[in-house]
């Protein structure tokens, strides 16, 4: 078996809502052996190596499911198999992934395997070795030579899998806090391979690793280090603290301990997690030795710090914004004599308990039988070999750090109120926001005021597991209160998010409304075609329409705003790069990229563009005049949802309105088209469609949607009708302000149309807009598509344009994409040729700039010449310069003409020509049906207006 292709997708994807990993495998001839096929042997190995799979519901979605698929009829196929492992593997590893997804991919013995992942690198590692575990649990007869490996020790692999795979995911302290933001809603992203991460989105971002926080002052941090500085500091304020002496050497450590009086403590000036530090010593020789053992652990210097033994036990205190949140009694790693079992025994039998695991895998971690847990033996007269009396407690470590295999007890609730003060006032002095006290008492029920109970020392970045889950006694929502401080009820945590999506238009669409945040005095960050672009400038260029300028956007600490075009190939390669917006468009759905990535229909299309109003939480916005945009309504989760329709009479979005759906209607009026807005039953006529430029005086009708689309978003965002207004009268189709999209450059003699259109849709757009120009003179084409495309999309391209140009110049792109260096303006000159146009005004001209050059000198006074671009920058620059003087500049854009506003003459509420509308108000109108056929769908109303879902007879599978 092979994985021939393998996708990650980071963000909501065609598959699931949530990251996944799809491989494309090939079983080979396993293909012919099922499980139940393979035989009894096969299956009980496979469910001893990972006794989890006993419980996958799989498609009887209740435990022992998995199990059932693999015994009954012929059993399930091997990639089915490979996939509930690689799941199970993550599960072992102590991640919670549970979806999973196998389907054929048309070619027999090929598969789409599809599964759940938390930690990217785990994901792949875990099938990787789930593919190891295949091979060396199957019949030598079933796998190739090399595959299968002597003495395969499946246990090694798997804790060696565990290790490497807590390396990659988060400490249990960083997953406990973004936890709690999910549980919050607040949205996170992981900047490193380590703990730094980022919560919420934009200028509302706080960041945390481990537990330090963005608010976590460094002063504080640094002196909470230093333990020295810290014992001063708590002991001028009254605090309880041990006596304390730094030192430089051995014999100085001696002397330290002799002046303090034994016993006494040892321990590195700066270390953490309990390393280096010996306690309660009694003898001149042992404080020398524990100097040693201090300063391998130390950070900075040689300093060692010996200071007074409080007796008692050890508790952590956990102080976070001022208060004190949880206390644990933390025990080290010991084990229990019996009178029978060795110590070596003995700590086997207690790595038994289903709850101690590698690292922090799990509650508990494993005991080891290290060097350290040695000295310990040996302290008592004990090595590994011995056997504990029974009863007798051997301690493996002197402190009771739970990656070291030491227990808590949650004591909260029984804290005596001078410790919690003292605990309070000691974090605050230090100055952390989030704070560990290490305190030493008898009874932490009484004060430390009765028992000589005292603080050992103060810790930055104190560790949440022994609180979140502590051995014994109550769970404490830690992260929770770390939640509250960074994000206080009612402080934003999102930016706005708007996902822009179709076949044509998304760019210029994005940039409308990018534009009317901008001047509505929002931080804009917009990712586009073109590239990134933040406020208006332009930080990384390229084609960033994915989820890596999504999230780019996302990072940036200025950004209040994000507007984001969402492209096809970044949805099929990778998904969303945020888990849900709160305004998704889809424009339009036509004919492009067919036969690339598994998209071999519209429909398919369809479906992978629909992700954006799947996860759209506030409006989908949908274009009401696209069978395919209409039906998405069915499959949104949105409060509201919006239609855009350039048809005034449309029947459904008629209905919408009058049940106080939200639309935007184009409407004619006597002096030109009106964009109206309509919601709650009432309408709003919004602006002529002359009045914006980009529609070139109410013209290019494509930009008139397009322009109704961006009215649509910022509404439903909140934006201002006067803001919107204003975004879209100073919005013109300048190279400034949409380069590639409608760039008309009019000082030469004949008028120059550059635009990147590249699919027939957007090649018949701009069509009929010199059509409606009229020029005086004649008109001129060059053009040409991407050539990944279909030979029929070609065909198609040159139909349109046949018989609407006076000369047709065909060209190449840069990239070739698979094709031969002519093949694709040969393909065109021959559809030109099939659709009526003489073969004499056809020019082949396979280079870009050679093909520009000779469109502009064919150009002569009130000419039209219209450049399909693919090097937008460079063919702007051939334009403007042409036969003009070195060093001469772009002249201004022109705008649209301001005729005067008249009330439009139709409206979408006119009874008259609405077969839908009645004479009764709407207020008084009969409920409408729940549900109406209308051409095979069922017509739904519901709260947020009238939508179109799949109808089913109730025979029907």
């Amino acid at each position: 078996m092979k994985i021939l292709e393998t996708s990650v997708f980071r963000g909501p994807n065609i598959y699931a809502k949530f990251p996944v990993i799809r491989h494309v495998v090939d079983i080979g001839i396993l293909e012919d052996w099922p499980s139940a096929k393979i035989g009894e042997e096969f299956i009980d190995k496979l469910l001893e190596v990972l006794p989890g799979l006993r419980d996958h519901g799989c498609s009887y979605r209740e435990p022992g499911g998995f199990v059932r698929r693999l015994r009954e009829d012929e059993g399930t196929w091997m990639a089915h198999i490979w996939e509930h492992m690689s799941i199970e593997l993550q599960n072992v590893a102590g991640l919670e992934v549970t979806f999973g997804r196998t389907r054929g991919a048309g070619e027999t013995g090929v598969y789409n395997m599809v599964f759940q992942y938390e930690e990217e690198e785990v994901g792949l590692r875990a099938s990787q070795l789930a593919l190891d575990f295949i091979h060396n649990l199957l019949p030598h007869k079933l796998v190739e030579n090399g595959e299968h490996v002597a003495d395969f020790d499946f246990t090694y692999e798997i804790e060696n899998f565990i290790r490497a795979a807590q390396r990659k995911a988060l400490g249990p302290s960083t997953a406990s806090l973004v936890a709690a933001a999910v549980g919050r809603d607040i949205p996170w992203m992981r900047l490193n391979e380590y703990s730094l991460i980022q919560l919420g989105y934009g200028k509302y971002q706080k960041r945390i690793q481990a537990t330090i926080t963005s608010e976590t002052d460094y002063i504080a941090t640094d002196l909470a280090s230093d333990k020295k500085a810290t014992n001063r500091i708590l002991g001028d304020l009254g605090l309880p603290v041990p006596r304390q002496i730094a030192v430089t050497s051995p014999e100085d450590a001696i002397r330290a301990a002799n002046r303090i009086g034994y016993p006494v403590v040892v321990k590195p000036l700066d270390g953490n997690h309990g390393n280096g530090i010996s306690i309660n010593l009694k003898e001149d020789h042992a404080v020398s030795e524990a100097f040693g053992f201090a300063l391998e652990y130390n950070k900075r210097g040689a300093t060692v710090i010996v200071e007074t033994f409080i007796q008692g036990l050890d508790h952590r205190m956990l102080v976070i914004n001022g208060k004190l949140e949880a206390v644990s009694k933390r025990v080290p790693g010991h084990i229990v004599g019996n009178g029978k079992n060795t110590a070596a025994e003995l700590i086997e039998i207690v790595n038994s308990d289903p709850r101690r695991g590698v690292g922090h895998e799990k509650v508990l971690t494993r005991l080891e039988l290290d060097k350290t847990a040695t000295i310990h033996l040996a302290e008592v007269g004990y090595d590994e070999n011995s056997v504990p009396k029974d009863g007798e407690v051997v301690f493996l470590r002197s402190t009771a750090n739970l990656s070291t295999g030491g227990t808590a007890v949650d004591v909260t609730d029984i804290v005596h109120p001078d410790n919690r003060n003292m605990a309070e006032r000691a974090i605050k002095a230090i100055g952390l926001d989030i704070g560990g006290v290490d305190f030493l008492s008898a009874d932490i029920s009484q004060s430390y005021k009765d028992n000589g109970a005292g603080i050992c020392e103060v810790n930055a970045a104190p560790g949440f597991r022994m609180h979140v889950a502590p051995s014994e006694g109550k769970s404490r929502d830690v992260a929770g209160a770390v939640m509250e401080m960074l994000f206080p009820a009612g402080t934003p945590s999102r930016v706005p998010i708007a996902s822009i999506t179709g076949t044509n238009g998304k760019t210029t669409v994005s940039r409308m409304v990018a534009h009317i945040h901008k001047l509505s005095g929002n931080m804009v960050g917009l990712a586009t075609t073109d590239g990134v672009y933040i406020d208006g400038n332009l930080t990384v260029k390229g084609d960033l329409t994915g989820p890596r300028a999504a999230q780019m956007i996302l990072r940036d600490p200025t950004v209040d705003a994000a507007i984001l075009e969402t492209a096809r190939g970044g949805l099929l390669r990778s998904g969303l790069g945020y888990e849900r917006c709160d305004v998704g468009a889809v424009l339009n759905i036509q004919a492009d990229h067919l036969g690339l990535k598994g998209v071999e229909t519209i429909e398919d299309l369809a479906r992978v563009k629909r992700i954006v109003i799947e996860v759209a939480t506030d409006t989908a916005v949908l274009n009401a005049d696209d069978e395919l945009c209409l039906k998405m309504a069915e499959h949104t989760k949105a409060d509201h949802i919006c239609y855009v329709t350039m048809n005034a009479h449309h029947p459904l979005v008629r209905e919408h309105v009058r049940i106080g759906g939200r639309a935007v209607v184009l409407e004619q009026g006597m002096n030109g088209h009106m964009i109206t807005i309509y919601e709650h039953s009432s309408n709003i006529q919004l602006m002529w469609t002359h009045l914006i430029p980009a529609t070139i005086d109410g013209k290019a009708m494509h930009n008139v949607q397009n322009a109704m689309f961006a009215a649509a978003i910022c509404y439903s965002m909140g934006k201002s009708l006067e803001d919107i207004r204003q975004g879209l009268r100073t919005f013109a189709t300048s190279y400034f302000q949409a380069p590639g999209r409608l760039n008309i450059f009019e000082e030469h003699p004949f008028k120059v149309i550059l635009d990147y259109g590249h699919n027939p849709a957007a090649i018949e757009a701009m069509t009929k807009l010199c059509t409606q120009l009229e020029p005086k003179g004649r008109k001129i084409i060059s053009f040409s598509m991407p050539g990944d495309r279909r030979n029929e999309d070609y065909a198609a391209a040159a139909a349109i344009v046949a018989g609407k140009f006076d000369h047709y110049i065909c060209r190449v792109d840069d990239g070739l994409r698979g094709r031969g260096p002519s093949e694709v303006p040969d393909l065109l000159r021959e559809a030109l040729i099939e659709n009526g146009v003489p073969d004499d005004l056809i020019q082949v001209i396979p280079d870009e700039v050679e093909a520009v050059d000779a469109a502009l000198k064919m150009g002569q006074t009130d000419d039209l010449v219209l450049l399909f671009g693919d090097n937008i920058a460079r063919t702007w620059k051939q334009v403007i310069y042409f036969n003009r003087p070195q060093g001469e500049t772009e002249a201004d854009d022109k705008t649209g003409s301001m005729a005067p506003v008249a009330e439009p003459s139709t409206t979408i509420n006119d009874a008259a020509s609405d077969p839908l509308a009645g004479a009764t108000p709407v207020d008084d109108a009969p409920d409408f049906p729940e549900s109406v056929l209308v051409g095979g769908m069922r017509m739904i109303r519901d709260a947020r207006g009238v939508r179109l879902e799949n109808f089913e007879d109730e025979d029907s599978d």
